[in-house]
């Protein structure tokens, strides 16, 4: 599902050059539950970000299942995002002033699907994450835990191969946590890749590997 060669990152700021990533190497299967775990600045998100092709890599080779997306155009990596990708963000990213059905049928219509389709497709994933009920409702009137939910929804509408979720419960209290983490092991048990970076070891272990990062390189990959 996911392949990285000798992949390499690096950032420049006033005149400091920064290695975000250093011949990183990884294979993630399809069906895999992989969290990537590290110190702040260990590399965690900006592998992330890479891999999802949220940012281009300096160096090396990234395939995504089994297409070569090294060397994509800026609108070839859209194309791939929007068709095989899903996003779970650790701020939601939704937009206040769109209704939740709009929030998660936004990205859906730049598929060009049809109206039917896009209503058909929202109300399967809100009834995913339980929240059927809220369509027309609008981001601030949901608790946190519900707009991570909507994101969820928003990422499974798409019907992706692969999630990546970059510390999707970072803004949460415990309860809430939990309840995201088994919505996020139930989607996965049901064939959906995730790819997961987090801070919390407890949430580690739910993965089926962990894969720990320091300073940009990966530096243990275990089952768990």
């Amino acid at each position: 599902m996911l392949t990285l060669r000798s992949i390499s990152k690096k950032f420049l700021t006033q005149d400091v050059e920064t290695r975000a990533l250093i011949d990183v190497n990884m294979d993630i299967g399809s069906g895999e539950f992989a969290v990537i775990t590290g110190s702040s600045g260990s590399g965690k998100t900006t592998l992330l970000n890479v891999a999802g092709l949220l940012e281009p890599a300096d160096g090396g080779v990234l395939k995504i299942n089994d297409q070569d997306a090294s060397d994509l155009s800026d609108n070839q990596r859209s194309r791939m995002r929007r068709e095989t990708i899903g996003f779970i963000f650790q701020n939601f990213n939704l937009i206040p002033d769109l209704s939740i059905a709009d929030n998660i049928s936004l990205p859906l219509r730049l598929r060009s699907m049809s109206r039917d389709v896009i209503r058909d497709k929202v109300e399967k994933s809100l009834s995913t994450v339980g929240l059927s009920t809220r369509q027309s409702h609008y981001p601030t009137q949901l608790s946190g835990g519900q707009q991570q939910r909507v994101a969820i929804a928003r990422a499974l509408a798409g019907e992706p191969k692969l999630i990546f979720a970059d510390e999707p419960t970072g803004n949460l209290d415990s309860t809430m946590s939990a309840q995201v983490m088994e919505l996020l092991k139930d989607i996965n048990d049901k064939g959906t890749t995730i790819v997961m970076v987090s801070h919390d070891e407890n949430q580690a272990k739910m993965g089926s590997r962990r894969i720990i990062m320091r300073d940009g390189t990966v530096v243990d990959d275990v089952c768990v």
